[in-house]
C-alpha cells in the first residue's frame, strides 16, 4: 500500500491511497487540534465543535440538509476527537468522492455555528459526559491520564467540563477555529477506490482557498515523577476498575515498538500473562488488557483491568508481579512468547487496514503528529525488528516502582489515608 502526498499553495497536505479493489472510498480531513489545545476556558470545545460542524453550514443551512444529503448517497458520516486531533469523515461509494470533498470542506470553512442550536446541543454534550461517568471500564484511561497529567490539557477529558459546556458561546468557537483550523495544520485523507490526480485537484477546488495562519502551540507535559501514584476516583460499581501503568516515550522514540511488544506480552490478548494469571488462573476479573499510548512529547504503558472489589489489592499484587518478572531476567521471554505477540500485534493492524476509514485514519495521524509516514509494510517491519533484549530494557527501564501510577474507579475512600494502602502495594 502505497501514498501520493501533495502540499497545497495554502499549506494544506493533501494524501491519496488508491485501493484498487474498492469500491469505495474515505474523505477524512483531519485537524492537529485537541483537548490538549484548550485552556480552563474552553475546555471541552475540540469536542463541542465537531459536534456543531453537523449542524448546518451557508450552503446547507441544517443539520437534516448535510444528513439528508449524506444518507441519501447510502454513505456513513462521523467525526471523533482526541487529545492531539480531530477528524471528520464520509465514507462512501467511489463516485460520490466529490460530494464528500464538498460537505466536508463546506463543514470545516463555512459551519453557521447558530447560538440556538449551540444551546440544544449543550444537553447532547453533557449527556454524552453522564455516559461516560457511568461507563467506569471506559471511564478509567481518563482517571488514569489525569493522575499522570494533573490539572493540565493532556490531563482533561476530551468531553470537557461541564461548566464550561454550559456557558461556552458561538465567539468562544469562532476565537477556537482562529487559533487552530489553518490550512496548514489540516490534512486531508482520500483511501480507498480513487486516483491520485482526480482526489487531489478536488481537495485542492474545495480547500485551496483555505486561509494559513500561526496557530496556538500545545502546552509542553513536564515529568517530575519520582514516587508512586495513586488516584481514586470515588462511585459506587459491582466492579472495581484499575489502570495500574507507567511514563514512557512519545510517538517518535526509538522505545516504542519494543514497548508495544511488551504490552502485547503482557496483556495483548487471551494468552497473554496477564489475562492468563488474572482471568483464568484466579477469576479475579472480567477483562484485563495492557496498552502502549504516545503522544508528541510523552507516553505511558497501562494494564486495565475489571475487578472483584473483594479482590482488588490481590489483583494489583498480580499484576505488579507480572510487571517484576519480565523485567527480571530469570523470567526470560521465550522466542515462541516473542514471536506470538509480534504476529498477534501485526495481524490486528493488517485486518484493521482492510478498512478505507482506518486506512486514511492510519496516514493522516502520521502525516500531523509524527515526523515521517510509514506505510503498513514499513511498520511490519518495524515490528518484526524488535528483538527480545529490547523488550528486557524497556522493561527493565520503565517497570520501575519510582515510576508506577494507579488509579482506580470504585467504592473506596479517595483522601490521603484511602490512597495510603494502594500505595503501599507499589512501594
Amino acid at each position: 500500500m502505497q501514498y501520493t502526498r501533495t502540499i497545497l499553495p495554502n499549506g494544506l497536505r493533501v494524501l491519496t491511497i488508491p485501493m484498487p479493489s474498492f469500491e469505495s472510498v474515505t474523505v477524512l480531513a483531519m485537524v492537529r487540534a485537541g483537548s490538549r489545545y484548550e485552556t480552563t476556558h474552553n475546555s471541552g470545545a475540540s469536542h463541542f465543535l465537531e459536534h456543531m460542524a453537523f449542524k448546518g453550514t451557508k450552503k446547507r443551512p441544517s443539520a437534516m440538509a448535510i444528513s439528508t444529503l449524506i444518507d441519501g448517497i447510502g454513505g456513513e458520516f462521523n467525526a471523533f476527537t482526541g487529545k492531539e486531533s480531530t477528524g471528520y469523515y464520509i465514507k462512501s461509494s467511489a463516485n460520490n468522492i466529490e460530494l464528500s470533498v464538498d460537505v466536508i470542506s463546506d463543514m470545516l470553512q463555512n459551519s453557521l455555528l447558530d447560538p440556538a442550536e449551540i444551546n440544544k446541543e449543550r444537553g447532547v454534550i453533557l449527556e454524552e459526559i453522564n455516559l461516560y461517568e457511568d461507563t467506569p471500564a471506559r471511564k478509567i484511561g481518563d482517571v488514569f491520564e489525569q493522575l499522570l497529567y494533573g490539572d493540565t490539557p493532556l490531563g482533561w477529558d476530551i468531553a470537557g467540563n461541564k461548566a464550561v459546556i454550559k456557558a461556552i458561546s458561538q465567539e468562544d468557537f469562532k476565537h477556537y477555529l482562529a487559533s487552530l483550523y489553518s490550512a496548514d495544520n489540516i490534512t486531508v485523507v482520500v483511501a480507498g477506490g480513487v486516483t491520485p490526480k482526480k482526489s487531489t485537484a478536488l481537495v485542492e477546488k474545495y480547500f485551496g482557498t483555505m486561509r494559513s495562519f500561526k496557530t496556538k502551540p500545545y502546552e509542553p507535559v513536564v515529568e517530575l515523577q519520582d514516587k508512586p501514584a495513586v488516584l481514586i476516583k470515588h462511585k459506587k460499581t459491582e466492579q472495581v476498575h484499575i489502570a495500574l501503568g507507567v511514563r514512557t516515550v512519545p510517538l517518535t522514540h526509538k522505545d516504542r515498538y519494543p514497548l508495544s511488544v511488551l504490552s502485547s506480552i503482557l496483556g495483548g490478548g487471551m494468552s497473554s500473562r496477564l489475562f492468563h494469571e488474572v482471568r483464568e488462573k484466579r477469576g479475579l476479573g472480567y477483562y484485563v488488557r495492557t496498552s502502549s499510548e504516545e503522544y508528541q512529547d510523552c507516553g505511558s504503558l497501562a494494564t486495565t483491568a475489571g475487578i472483584d472489589p473483594k479482590r482488588v489489592e490481590e489483583a494489583v499484587t498480580v499484576i505488579l508481579d507480572e510487571y517484576h518478572k519480565i523485567s527480571n531476567i530469570k523470567y526470560q521471554i521465550s522466542n515462541n512468547e516473542l514471536t506470538k505477540a509480534k504476529e498477534y500485534m501485526k495481524g490486528h493492524l493488517i485486518l484493521e487496514m482492510e478498512d478505507s476509514r482506518s486506512v486514511a485514519g492510519f496516514y493522516a495521524s502520521q502525516e500531523l503528529l509524527e515526523e515521517s509516514i510509514d506505510n503498513l509494510e514499513d511498520i511490519l517491519v518495524k515490528i518484526d525488528q524488535v528483538t527480545k533484549d529490547e523488550v528486557a530494557h524497556v522493561a527493565n527501564t520503565y517497570l520501575k516502582p519510582e515510576r508506577l501510577n494507579l488509579a482506580v474507579i470504585g467504592d473506596f475512600d479517595p483522601s490521603a489515608d484511602g490512597k495510603e494502602k494502594f500505595r503501599k502495594l507499589l512501594a
